[in-house]
């Protein structure tokens, strides 16, 4: 087998997720006393999306899936990763999220070492630029390897496993709207190059305009996190698992929480309590309650960054249950005192607005006129020029916090090839392009997988499972 990767290193969206895997059935489950099927989970995973977009989903390709992916964590261990939980996910009625131990780049790590012991080649910097065709098959690919164009003949089949599109304004504009091309995807290097490769032959692709997102997310922090200087061998992973699945949660709580801090969004009721968005000049600039509008009005904003204004009546009431900045579900919840402690990079404080505005290298004059410009709006003085209604909160009294920067995001997209069980590509008269398989993002199959934890699901398991189907092509 030959794997082409064209970053210089393997990872993906994957290796900077968090690492969930949602799965019903499994052995964690039952060890724990939890009655489950994937039948049940199927009808869960249809009450994450709005019903308008899971009216798009492929319902017999989710039940399919669904039914695999507690063999799919089975296999994973085989490989040698640990997990811990299941751990809960509203609606979902039973816990169903395992999360790999120590984080997601455990799983590139284990199927790097794997494919490579059973002799893959696996090369990086390699760019697949063509798929190669003869008569009506494909037969190979064409790629640029560290500035060389190679081609690359295929004895069994050509495997699309290139990501998302969710940093590809080209093909979110012309999907989504061209006013959603400036908004970003959380990995840089989502561009959707096997989303392209399938259409170049004639590939049907479905739900290309649903997207998970945009969502406003504070950029990452610049240094690693705790969890990539954890030795990922074996043994290591193995005593982190059982530490994981029987030490109590005050002390996996804090843990869990850097990776909220890390990795999950501002909660919208900030906005519905009275919280503003200021760009980095110090200004006002949308309707904070208006989604998708106050998204792509970040996007056009200098550098594409927002920051949330907070005064102490929010301070206060963002930090402690049932008001958080940011959660996992039913796991940790992160609050303000929490953002200032973890995440001193998007979180400052200060007595005054002054102090705010000087440690984001803002003009503290607009920054005071911002404020003071939305408070007459509350006293009903003025109109407020961007249409938020229902507000009755003044922002007047110190502290002041401000979160930030953040940015509009995409997180993933749920556009994909249509794919048959074998994870045959098909075309727009609903046949198989020969010779042509997706798995992950680059063959979603018209399936809608909202919730944490379901797209790697899918990934791990259409990986798993293609990899089946073509060694019994060998036999």
């Amino acid at each position: 087998m030959l794997v082409l990767e064209k970053c210089s290193h393997l990872g993906g969206t994957t290796g900077i997720a968090v690492g969930s895997l949602t799965a019903a059935g499994t052995r964690f489950q039952h060890a724990k006393g939890i009655t489950d099927n994937p039948a049940e989970h199927d009808q869960d995973a249809g009450k994450f999306a709005a019903p308008e977009i899971e009216s798009c989903n492929n319902e017999s390709l989710r039940k399919w899936f669904l039914a695999e992916a507690a063999e799919t964590i089975d296999w994973l261990e085989g490989l040698g990763l640990s997990f811990y939980g299941p751990s809960p996910e509203p609606p979902n009625r039973v816990p169903r999220m395992h999360n790999v131990v120590p984080s997601a780049r455990a799983y590139i790590e284990a199927l790097a070492a794997t494919s490579r012991a059973a002799g893959s080649n696996i090369l990086c910097q390699a760019s697949v630029v063509e798929l190669l065709k003869e008569s009506d098959r494909i037969t190979g690919v064409r790629a640029e390897v560290q500035g060389q164009t190679r081609d690359f003949q295929a004895s069994l089949g050509v495997v699309l496993a290139g990501g998302d599109y969710a940093n590809s304004p080209e093909l979110i504009g012309r999907h989504k709207g061209t006013g959603y091309a400036a908004i970003e995807g959380i990995n840089t290097h989502s561009t959707g190059e096997g989303h392209y490769l399938a259409e170049s032959v004639g590939a049907k692709l479905l739900n290309m305009d649903i997207t998970y997102g945009p969502e406003l997310r504070f950029v990452p922090p610049a240094e690693k996190s705790w969890t990539e200087s954890v030795p990922r061998n074996q043994p290591v992973r193995h005593m982190l698992a059982m530490a994981a699945n029987r030490l109590p949660g005050w002390i996996m709580r804090p843990l869990i929480k850097r990776l909220v801090v890390t990795w999950q969004h501002p909660e919208d009721a900030m906005f519905a309590d009275g919280a503003i968005l200021i760009n980095a000049r110090g200004e006002r600039f949308c309707n904070e309650k208006s989604w998708p509008d106050r998204e792509l009005a970040v996007a056009q904003q200098p550098d594409k960054v927002s920051y949330l204004l907070l005064d102490g009546r929010l301070i206060e009431r963002y930090s402690a249950w049932p008001h958080f900045i940011s959660t996992a579900p039913d796991i940790a919840y992160a609050y303000v005192a929490d953002y200032l402690r973890l995440r001193k990079d998007v979180a400052v404080k200060s007595d005054g607005l002054e102090g705010l505005a000087r440690a984001r290298a803002m003009d503290p004059e607009v920054l005071q006129e911002t404020t003071e410009s939305f408070n007459r709006y509350l006293r009903g003085e003025c109109d407020d020029e961007f249409g938020r209604r229902g507000d009755s909160h003044t922002l007047e009294r110190g502290p002041w916090v401000l979160l930030g920067p953040a940015k509009a995001y995409f997180t993933t997209t749920e556009g994909g090839a249509a794919i048959t069980e074998q994870f045959q590509v098909l075309d727009h008269a609903g046949q198989p392009i020969k010779g042509l398989y997706a798995v992950g993002q680059n063959g979603l199959g018209g399936m809608i997988l909202w919730g944490h934890g379901l797209h790697i699901a899918w990934a791990m398991t259409s990986g798993r499972m293609v990899g089946q189907v073509l060694a019994d092509l060998v036999e």
